[in-house]
């Protein structure tokens, strides 16, 4: 099984090609969109990773395929610019599902 990246720079794509993760750059939404489901074809490809940037280009589509489709995983990482602050949305998503804000506060 592959795991393929979908990013918004060349850094984050030279850094997972370090790790054998190979993938592409694009920076358009008809580029994401052709870039997913070139991937999500490929019956060998079971995770495709996405920067954020890339995720909030088309949130709709990426949501509908988080939701209805089973393969492949698709998975939201953090550019090297590390602006999500990816632990609080974590929280703030268990919160909202739990009915109870986390940490005691």
């Amino acid at each position: 099984m592959k795991i393929r990246l979908i990013s918004d720079n060349i850094d984050t794509q030279m850094g997972l090609r370090l790790a054998g993760i190979e993938g592409v750059v694009v920076h358009e939404q008809g580029s994401v969109l052709a870039a997913l489901e070139s991937y999500r074809n490929d019956p060998d490809v079971a995770i495709i990773l996405m920067t954020t940037k890339i995720v909030n280009l088309c949130p709709e589509v990426i949501s509908g395929l988080k939701l209805h489709s089973h393969q492949p995983l698709l998975v939201e990482i953090p550019d090297r610019h590390g602006s999500a602050k990816i632990g609080e949305i974590i929280d703030s998503y268990i919160s909202a599902a739990v009915g109870t804000k986390l940490g005691g506060e």
